[in-house]
């Protein structure tokens, strides 16, 4: 097959008709998911067919070799991408199969300081976080939905306040994954792309524990509970940044989330929330709420995806709501968490005698994608290092989440608290079969989206519309985190706007004379404040809080904050791009 190189301008030797004609599989996405109000993984599929023509016929790509992008991008989608998400999810569902996630969520009720509006903060923000860390795609919506329901929050406060409260740790979900797809899809290196995120969305996370108090409860919520609010974001925020700079940006959600409890637990050792029983009352929450509403709960996160009941192991709500919570029932709750630390601590960092990331490295296997390496070549005529798939079968975070949910399920099955706790290796296993069936047509979302992005950026319609928008010169670095809010908010996952528009920003960077991990870390930065207004999580939030039919209601409870966030977000970007603020960057 003969060599392809990709043009900027083949349609009327334009750039702008170009780049116009290149945007033509994005808007067909966009109005089939949020005007036709197909399916996502349909409308990926028309714009997954509409890039294929597009690239053959406008930008003159052999066919062949756009069919193998776009296999490429499916394989990539499906390994390492899907796969890190299904592990997230599964390991979540080990903990519901055990029961213990009924006592993770008494933890907050034991540790929210008496305070139902801080409890629902530490509900939607840190563990929120951490079900984002681990599960994200509406999950933490839904499931901290319900839990604020249980502590006796009403509907549309409760759907607004974990709507918001979910964009903080959006950008280092699912273990990061949309970090490691812009990496991939761009070749630039995670780390540094995470590393500048870390700079990013702290300073957003600080004030969302703010915001949460002022939807819950007005300013009297603020005047009551400020210190704590700022004490929580304040170490979440320092975690984020501390992680994702010097640790490990996959686990950069979970060790923020726990920080930012960590901290609340001590601070309220030393300090009292004003006005609790007064709040109650102004938000009619009954006395009993967050004891006795956990049915609720365990039955809405039931419908979200949990199978405890089809195995009859998980002892009642109820009957465990009678036992006090011990701390061995404490630490078994909050003990997966933990473990996922160790793990990729181990897999990233451990250097002590063997190291273990240049062994779990040495088992990638690196596979020039057949034909298509060798005939897509760059200007000079070597071949483009991003047709060069790498199988990481060992050392993909999915697999470390693999590794971590056996044992937590091992554990588990030993320690059952006299049988209480009913949870074997086999059912724990046979989850995994019922996690991939549950996701598949988001699954299916996801390789087409991946297949969508190499196609297009292989074809050169990607570099056509960065190389028109890199036009606005040094102004692009504001508009560059509109782009991941745009993505984000249509297609629900911050992931899979990465995978539209990161190689999109990198391309524009280059050609604007900006940083472009600057311009990608500000794509992910800007899906998070994108997610709270995607449909896919309005629904999710409106269908768990028994809101139906109601999004748009809910939409306008939360548009006002989105937008703000991103105009912050928006000016903070354009100023790491100048002297201003550019001492900010790695």
């Amino acid at each position: 097959m003969d060599h392809f190189t990709p043009s900027t301008d083949p349609v009327l030797n334009s750039v702008a008709w170009s780049a116009i004609v290149g945007l033509l599989p994005l808007l067909t996405f966009f109005l089939l998911l949020a005007v036709v109000k197909t399916k996502a993984h349909v409308a990926g599929g028309f714009a997954l067919l509409v890039a294929l023509v597009v690239g053959v016929v406008a930008f003159q790509m052999p066919a062949g070799l756009a069919i193998l992008s776009a296999t490429q991008g499916g394989v990539f989608g499906a390994f390492p991408v899907l796969w890190i998400v299904i592990m997230a999810v599964w390991l979540y569902q080990v903990t519901v199969l055990s029961g213990r996630f009924e006592d993770l969520r008494r933890v907050f009720d034991v540790i929210g300081g008496g305070d139902v509006r801080l409890q629902a903060v530490l509900v939607a923000f840190c563990f929120g976080g951490l079900l984002e860390a681990l599960a994200g795609f509406g999950a933490p919506v839904a499931i901290t939905a319900t839990m604020l329901l249980a502590l006796g929050l009403p509907p549309l406060r409760a759907a607004a306040a974990v709507l918001v409260a979910n964009t903080a740790p959006v950008a280092f979900g699912a273990m990061a994954i949309p970090i490691t797809t812009a990496a991939g899809l761009t070749g630039l290196h995670a780390t540094d792309i995470g590393s500048i995120v870390g700079r990013q969305a702290p300073l957003l996370a600080t004030f969302v524990p703010l915001i949460l108090l002022f939807i819950l409860d007005g300013r009297r919520g603020i005047k009551d509970c400020w210190p704590a609010a700022l004490v929580v974001g304040g170490s979440f925020a320092t975690a984020q940044f501390l992680c994702s700079n010097y640790f490990s940006y996959e686990l950069t959600d979970i060790v923020a989330s726990l920080t930012g409890l960590g901290a609340a637990v001590i601070f309220f050792r030393l300090w009292k929330p004003r006005g609790g029983s007064e709040a109650r009352e102004r938000l009619r929450v009954a006395s009993g709420a967050a004891t006795t509403a956990g049915s609720s709960a365990a039955g809405n996160g039931a419908n979200t995806g949990s199978h405890s009941g089809s195995h009859g192991g998980a002892v009642s709500t109820a009957e465990k709501a009678s036992d006090g919570l011990t701390p061995s029932r404490t630490w078994l709750a909050l003990f997966p968490y933990f473990l996922v630390i160790v793990v990729f601590a181990i897999g990233k960092l451990w250097k002590l005698g063997v190291d273990v990331p240049a062994f779990l490295a040495s088992t990638d296997v690196k596979i020039p994608w057949p034909i298509l390496h060798d005939a897509l070549v760059s200007a000079d005529g070597k071949p483009v290092s991003s047709t060069v798939y790498v199988f990481q079968w060992l050392s993909s975070p999915g697999t470390m989440l693999l590794i971590t949910g056996l044992i937590v399920a091992f554990v588990y099955s030993k320690y059952d608290d006299g049988g209480r706790y009913r949870l074997t290796v086999g059912d724990a296993v046979l989850d995994i079969w019922r996690t991939i069936v549950k996701m598949r047509w988001a699954g299916l979302t996801i390789i087409t989206v991946l297949a969508l992005a190499y196609v297009m950026n292989n074809s050169g319609q990607t570099v056509s519309i960065g190389t028109w928008l890199a036009g606005t010169g040094s102004f692009f670095a504001f508009l560059s985190p509109v782009l991941g809010w745009l993505g984000t908010a249509v297609t629900g996952s911050d992931t899979s706007a990465n995978a539209l528009f990161a190689k999109l920003q990198q391309t524009a960077g280059l050609k604007a004379g900006i940083d472009p991990n600057l311009l990608v870390a500000a794509n992910t930065s800007g899906g998070v404040v994108g997610k709270l207004i995607s449909p896919q999580n309005l629904a999710i939030a409106a269908t768990a809080v028994n809101l139906d039919g109601q999004e748009s209601v809910i939409l306008r409870k939360v548009v006002g904050w989105s937008v703000a966030l991103l105009l912050v977000l928006c000016t903070l970007v354009f100023l790491q791009s100048t002297p201003v603020l550019g001492w900010m960057l790695p």
